[in-house]
């Protein structure tokens, strides 16, 4: 585990989360996940995550909110957030990254559409670290 990046995946929907939790472990990637938003800052402020894959329409506490609470925590500012949704409609994804999410991938998605995401930003999180 130790040296591979590590993605936190939060989706209420138990099916997108076990895919993408597949994805991450086919890609060779540590992982935590959660199935609600009330733990999210505070897994992000333990585990100092390479990414976050965020589902928007959790219960309770919606994405917004909750990428909102990250982006001003100094502790987990510089975590990328990836929005993670089924909305699709015209303006969502601009919604979304004008709220604080650094990228927007729609459900469904593909293996290649999460590998792509997750392998930027991990490479990113991994130049952030050597940087220090």
């Amino acid at each position: 585990m130790e040296g591979r990046p590590l993605v936190l995946v939060v989706d209420d929907d138990e099916d997108c989360r076990v895919l993408a939790l597949k994805i991450l472990e086919l890609l060779d990637y540590s992982y935590v996940s959660a199935s609600s938003g009330e733990k999210v800052v505070e897994l992000s402020q333990l585990y100092q995550p390479s990414l976050v894959l965020l589902d928007i329409a959790l219960p309770h506490t919606d994405g917004i909110e909750i990428v909102q609470r990250l982006k001003t925590d100094p502790t987990t500012a510089t975590i990328p957030v990836v929005a993670v949704t089924a909305r699709a409609m015209v303006g969502d994804r601009e919604r979304g990254l004008s709220a604080g999410f650094d990228n927007y991938l729609t459900k469904p998605y593909g293996l290649d559409e999460l590998t792509q995401i997750v392998e930027a930003y991990a490479a990113c999180s991994l130049s952030r670290s050597l940087s220090y």
